[in-house]
């Protein structure tokens, strides 16, 4: 175990949440539902489920409500992260209800899926993984930065991944971002995602420093992801691995609730297990490759708003 490795203990070390608003997405099953779990018995004002499935999210609120110490009103919130139209409805209909938010946590994504597009056109994974949670951080950017006013922990939680270190050389080919890249493996199309979303968290915490963006790698966790993973060979050697190798789910959250509550999280950084910086590859640190993804997302969404 590394030395810097924080020791983290949900029930005593999320502090007292009342007051705050928080949102987490793809919280209906695996890391976000126990993300949920343990931010809803610090008395948060509210917190909203963003999913695509009414069906899923409401018998996940429901299970949720069963359990010991979840006291904290929970919600659906209607997202479907491939959709930029569904991404400004959900905002939309978020605003009628808060005033404020505190914590956005971007947990949500699809992982190692056949081929495929997003509504607007973008390679699915990186559209859903990187471009949808963009867009939906620049819209609620507003109402965080006037949260901050009165919460200076106001802050974003991306969820990045070890896979980032697996991109390859050629990262950000810009114009194949936009179809099925289908000269790449799945599994590189999912690793350009996830360093993407360091890139990402990295270059919004130095254009809005008012606002903390923390970025994190959960670990290898047994959560449900690999179920989405196209080809026969590809799901076996990953149920196999996460068998062998996986942290439990409960103590796999530990890193992005930690990074959702913790003061000492340092916005701009993106964290191991559990609250260690440093250890993403050093292309994940780079910050003209940072940059020059920050300002083409930039551009992309402005042509969608």
């Amino acid at each position: 175990m590394c030395s810097n490795r924080v020791n983290f203990r949900p029930d005593h070390d999320i502090p007292d949440l009342s007051g705050q608003v928080i949102i987490v997405t793809g919280g209906n099953s695996g890391l976000g539902f126990e993300t949920i779990k343990q931010l809803a018995k610090h008395n948060p004002a509210h917190i909203y489920l963003a999913a695509r499935s009414s069906e899923k999210a409401e018998r996940a609120i429901h299970d949720l409500r069963k359990l010991d110490g979840v006291t904290a009103p929970i919600s659906h919130l209607p997202l479907d992260l491939s959709s930029f139209e569904s991404i400004k409805d959900a905002v939309a209909k978020f605003h009628q209800s808060e005033s404020r938010l505190d914590t956005l946590i971007n947990n949500a994504g699809i992982m190692m899926v056949a081929e495929g597009l997003t509504e607007e056109g973008y390679e699915i994974q990186f559209g859903t993984n990187v471009m949808g949670h963009a867009l939906l951080t620049k819209l609620l950017l507003p109402i965080i930065q006037q949260t901050a006013q009165i919460n200076p922990e106001a802050r974003v939680v991306t969820l990045s991944s070890a896979s980032e270190a697996m991109a390859p050389s050629d990262i950000y080919k810009f114009n194949e971002l936009k179809t099925t890249m289908s000269d790449r493996s799945t599994q590189a199309r999912y690793c350009i995602s996830k360093i993407g979303n360091a890139h990402y968290s990295a270059a919004m915490a130095r254009h809005c420093t008012d606002v903390k963006f923390v970025c994190v790698h959960p670990g290898m966790v047994d959560t449900n992801l690999h179920v989405q993973s196209s080809g026969v060979f590809l799901r076996a050697f990953l149920y196999t691995a996460i068998y062998l190798f996986a942290t439990p789910l409960d103590k796999g959250a530990h890193s992005q609730i930690w990074a959702s509550v913790s003061p000492d999280a340092k916005s701009g950084e993106f964290y191991a297990p559990v609250g260690q910086p440093g250890k993403g590859s050093k292309r994940s640190r780079s910050e003209e490759l940072s940059e020059t993804l920050f300002h083409w997302i930039q551009e992309e969404l402005r042509r969608h708003l």
